[in-house]
C-alpha cells in the first residue's frame, strides 16, 4: 500500500469556517475500500513506506469508524445466511476524514540495514510514531522479514533467538536467555536464505536462515504456536497445537479472506421498508395462519407503509431465510434464486424501472439461432446488477476454499451483528447450456471416470483439512461445473481482449447442480470499469457467437503443449486436467474457487479423444 501523500495544511484564514476532522491517532496511510474487504482486512498485514502494520478487529470499529464514512449497507439474503442485522461499509479515507481503520505495528521485530542490530521494536529507542534507529542518524528501521502463523490463523514474531540457540547451542540455553545482542545480516553472496545470516554476541555460531520454510522444521525445534491473536484486543492466547509455519512476510499465504456474496434480486433487489419488516418479524409472521393478520402486523410495524401482501408472502417462503437449514444449503437457496431470476429476467418491467433498479436483465434484441450449434440457449443481457461481498473470516497458510469453519479466524473477540461489506454495481453477461446437448454429452463413460478423478483428489484435498465435528466440504466436481468453469475462464480472457476490460475487473459465478447449467461473467466493481457498457455489447448473438468461436480456437492450443495437454492431476491437490497459466487460469480475484477444477479437454477434447469436448465439431477444421 502507498500512503497518501503529504498535503501542505492551508491556513485557517483560507479554510473559511470548516472545522479540520477530528482524529485521536495518527494517519499512517491510505487504501480502497474496497481492498479492506478483499487484500488489507481485518486480521491482515499492510506495509506503509518503511514500516508494517497489522489490521485491528472489529472491537472498536463502533467508536472509530464513522457512521457518516461507514455507511450501512442492506442486503436481506446475505444477512439472514449469515445471522446477523446488517453490513457496515469500511470508513472512507482523505483529508477530511475522521478516525478509520485501526491498525498495531507489526511484526513487532525490527532490523536496521546500517548497524545490523536485530530486536523488539521498543529496544531501538525509537522517537515516538516513528521506527527510526537513532545510533545510526535516524536510519529507518525494516519490518522482519519473516513471521511465524499456523492453519488456525494465530500469526506471532519469527522466534529468531530459539532459531538462532537451538538444539543447546549457546550459553543461557536453559533460561531462555543469553544477554547478547542478535545482528541480521545478508552476505550477498546468493538470492536464497543461505545469504540470510543470524549472530549473536554472546558467542553461539553464526547461522543461516535456510530451511526455516520446511514445513516441520520449526515443530522439530521444539517450537510451537503461542495462540496468540494480535490483530484483537486484549485477546487472550488460545490453546494450539497446530505446527507453526514461517511464512514471508507479504505473503499471500499470511491472510486469505473468506467472503460471501449475493445479487440484488426480486423480490429483494430494493433496500425497502417491506422487505427489512418482513426478515425482522418473520417468526411472528410465520405464526398466521390467516394472509389478513400478517398484513395487519406488518401495517402496526410499518405504521403507515403501504403493505403489498402477494411480495409479503414470497418474501415469507423465501428459503434462504430459514435458519434451521444449514448454511451451505442456504446459500445453494440464494444462488438457484439468483439462477432463476437470471433465467426469466425483468424484461416485462423495463419501463417502469428508473436509474436506482438494482437488477435490469433482458433478452437481446435479436434471435440466437447461431448459438444453437455451439449448445447454448439463448443469452440474457444484464445490464444492471448489484452485488454485495462481505468479509465473514480469514485463514492463514492455508486455501479457505479447502478448510471448514474450524480453521477460520474471527474478526472480533465478542459475536457482533454486523459485517464488514462491499456493494458493488455493475453488469454482466448470462449464459445457459442447452439442457438436452448436456445430458447427452455427460452420458459419455470416458468423460464420467475422468472427471471422477479430479473429484477424487480434490477430496482427498477437502478432506486433508477438515477438522471438527461432521463431514468434510463436499467437492462441487462434475462434468457439468469442470465444463462451466473452464467455459467462463476462456470467456473471460477473450472478452478481457475484445471488450478492453482488464481481466482482474471481470468475475464469473457459477450455477451449476442438476437443474442448473449457467455461468455469469460481469464486471461488479467499485471503479467505472463496471458500468462502461463494453460486456453486455458482446452478448448479442452475432458477436457472442464469434467471441466463442474465437475463445475455443485459443483454448485449442497452449503455448506450453504438448506438455500442458498430456498433463492429469495438476494444480493444488491434484484438482485440474488440462490447465495451466498459459491457457485457462486467472487472476484468482475472477475466480470462485481460486483456479480449481479446470480441464481444456471438457472444451475441445484431447489430441487422442477430441469426442471428449462439448464443442468438438463446432468449430470449422479448415479455419
Amino acid at each position: 500500500m502507498t500512503p497518501s501523500p503529504r498535503r501542505r495544511r492551508r491556513p485557517a484564514s483560507d479554510l473559511g469556517t470548516a472545522a479540520p476532522p477530528r482524529r485521536t491517532h495518527p494517519v499512517k496511510g491510505a487504501v480502497r475500500r474496497a481492498q479492506l474487504i478483499t487484500t488489507y482486512g481485518v486480521g491482515a498485514l499492510i506495509a506503509v513506506d518503511n514500516e508494517s502494520f497489522i489490521v485491528s478487529g472489529l472491537d472498536d470499529a463502533d467508536r472509530s469508524w464513522s457512521r457518516t464514512e461507514a455507511k450501512k449497507i442492506v442486503e436481506p439474503r446475505l444477512t439472514s445466511l449469515l445471522g446477523i442485522a446488517y453490513f457496515r461499509l469500511p470508513p472512507a479515507s482523505g483529508d477530511s476524514s475522521e478516525d478509520g481503520v485501526r491498525v498495531k505495528r507489526f511484526p513487532w521485530w525490527q532490523s536496521c540495514s546500517k548497524c545490523e542490530l536485530l530486536g523488539p521494536y521498543k529496544d531501538f529507542g525509537s522517537p515516538a510514531g516513528k521506527s527510526v534507529c537513532p545510533t545510526c542518524s535516524d536510519n529507518p528501521l525494516t519490518p522482519s522479514r519473516f513471521v511465524m502463523a499456523c492453519e488456525q490463523g494465530h500469526i506471532e514474531d519469527f522466534p529468531y533467538w530459539k532459531w538462532l540457540h537451538r538444539k543447546g547451542r549457546g550459553q543461557g540455553v536453559s533460561s531462555g536467555r543469553c544477554g547478547g545482542t542478535m545482528r541480521l545480516r545478508s552476505t550477498g553472496s546468493t538470492t536464497s536464505l543461505r545469504a540470510v545470516v543470524l549472530s549473536c554476541s554472546c558467542g553461539v555460531p553464526d547461522v543461516s536462515m535456510e530451511g526455516a520454510f520446511r514445513q516441520r522444521d520449526l515443530a522439530d525445534l521444539g517450537i510451537t504456536c503461542s495462540g496468540r491473536r494480535p490483530w484483537l484486543d486484549g485477546a487472550p492466547a488460545e490453546h494450539c497445537t497446530k505446527p507453526p509455519r514461517t511464512l514471508q512476510r507479504g505473503s499471500s499465504s499470511v491472510w486469505q479472506p473468506v467472503l460471501r456474496s449475493a445479487l440484488s434480486i426480486p423480490p429483494w433487489s430494493r433496500d425497502d421498508p417491506l422487505a427489512g419488516a418482513v426478515r425482522e418479524h418473520q417468526d411472528a409472521l410465520r405464526g398466521y395462519d390467516d394472509p389478513a393478520h400478517i398484513a395487519i402486523h406488518l401495517r402496526g410495524a410499518l405504521k403507515g407503509v403501504d403493505v403489498d401482501l402477494e411480495r409479503v408472502m414470497a418474501l415469507l417462503h423465501d428459503g434462504s431465510l430459514d435458519q434451521d437449514v444449514p448454511v451451505e444449503d442456504r446459500y445453494h437457496r440464494i444462488l438457484r434464486d439468483e439462477y432463476d431470476s437470471l433465467s426469466a429476467g425483468n424484461a416485462d418491467d423495463v419501463q417502469q424501472q428508473d436509474h436506482d433498479e438494482d437488477f435490469v436483465c433482458v433478452p437481446p434484441s435479436t434471435g440466437a439461432e447461431l448459438l444453437t450449434p455451439f449448445g447454448l440457449r439463448a443469452p440474457m443481457l444484464v445490464k444492471r446488477l448489484r452485488e454485495v461481498r462481505a468479509l465473514t473470516s480469514f485463514t492463514r497458510v492455508v486455501d479457505p476454499q479447502a478448510v471448514g469453519p474450524t480453521y477460520h479466524a474471527p474478526l472480533s473477540l465478542h459475536r457482533r451483528d454486523w459485517l464488514p461489506a462491499l456493494e458493488v454495481r455493475g453488469e454482466g453477461l448470462f449464459l445457459r447450456l442447452d439442457e438436452n446437448r448436456l445430458l447427452q454429452w455427460e452420458r459419455n463413460v470416458t468423460i464420467r471416470t475422468r472427471i471422477d478423478e479430479l473429484r477424487t483428489n480434490h477430496t482427498a484435498h477437502l478432506r486433508e483439512y477438515h477438522t471438527g465435528d461432521g463431514e468434510p466440504r463436499v467437492s462441487p466436481a462434475s462434468p457439468r461445473y469442470v465444463l462451466l468453469h473452464t467455459l467462463a475462464h476462456i470467456l473471460i480472457s477473450e472478452w478481457s481482449l475484445e471488450a478492453g476490460y482488464p481481466s482482474s475487473a471481470l468475475r464469473e459465478r457459477l450455477y451449476c447442480d442438476e437443474d442448473m447449467a449457467g455461468l455469469l461473467v460481469y464486471t461488479a466493481t467499485s471503479d467505472s470499469a463496471g458500468s462502461l457498457g463494453g460486456l453486455v455489447a458482446q452478448g448479442e448473438p452475432t458477436r457472442l457467437a464469434a467471441s466463442l468461436d474465437s475463445a475455443l480456437r485459443r483454448a485449442s492450443w497452449c503455448s506450453t503443449d504438448p506438455l500442458c495437454v498430456e498433463s492429469r492431476a495438476t494444480g493444488v491437490g491434484g484438482a485440474n486436467h488440462v490447465a495451466c497459466h498459459a491457457c485457462v487460469m486467472l487472476a484468482e480475484t475472477s475466480c470462485e474457487i481460486n483456479n480449481l477444477l479446470l480441464d481444456r479437454a471438457m472444451l475441445i477434447g484431447t489430441p487422442e479423444d477430441p469426442g471428449l469436448g462439448f464443442f468438438t465439431g463446432t468449430l470449422d477444421p479448415t479455419v
